[in-house]
C-alpha cells in the first residue's frame, strides 16, 4: 500500500506569488480609479445599475442575489436609484405582486458618463508608460479577460 502524496497549498511555478501581485495591482488600480473618478453614484448603486443593464429587467430579489446583498439593502439601493430617475419599476407580468427593475435613459446616460470618465483616467495612467510597457499590457489582455470567466 502506498501513501498518498502530501497536499501542498503552494501553487507550482510561482503561481501564488503572481496571484498576490496581480491581486494587489488590480485592487489598487481599481481603488485609484474609484477615488480619482469622484462619481456622484456610490459603488453599490453603480454596481446595481451595471447588473440591471446587463441582466435586466430584474426582480429586487434577483438583483440582491446577483449583488450578494440582502433584499432590504437592495431595496434601499433601488429607492435611491429610483429617486434619481436612474431606474424604472414596472409590474412583473408573471407575478402581479412583483416589480421588475430596468435601466432608465438617464441611468444609461449616467453609466456611459462614468465609463467615459474612468476610461479617460486609465488612459492618462497608460500615457505615463513607455511603449514596451503598453505593448506588454496589450499582449496580456486576452489572459486578463480569460480570468473574468467564471468556473462552472
Amino acid at each position: 500500500m502506498h501513501d498518498a502524496p502530501p497536499v501542498h497549498d503552494e501553487q507550482p511555478d510561482g503561481l501564488t506569488e503572481l496571484a498576490a501581485h496581480l491581486r494587489l495591482a488590480v485592487g489598487r488600480l481599481h481603488r485609484r480609479i474609484r477615488i480619482d473618478g469622484r462619481e456622484s453614484i456610490p459603488p453599490l448603486q453603480l454596481s446595481a445599475l451595471v447588473t440591471v443593464e446587463q441582466h435586466g429587467p430584474l426582480r429586487l430579489s434577483e438583483l440582491a442575489r446577483r449583488e450578494a446583498v440582502t433584499a432590504p439593502t437592495m431595496s434601499r439601493v433601488l429607492s435611491a436609484l429610483d429617486e434619481q430617475g436612474l431606474v424604472r419599476r414596472a409590474p412583473d407580468p408573471q407575478d402581479a405582486r412583483g416589480v421588475l427593475v430596468s435601466l432608465s435613459e438617464p441611468g444609461a446616460a449616467a453609466l456611459a458618463e462614468v465609463r467615459t470618465h474612468r476610461t479617460a483616467l486609465v488612459a492618462r495612467r497608460l500615457a505615463r508608460l513607455d511603449d514596451a510597457q503598453r505593448a506588454a499590457l496589450a499582449a496580456a489582455m486576452p489572459a486578463l479577460e480569460a480570468l473574468l470567466v467564471d468556473d462552472d
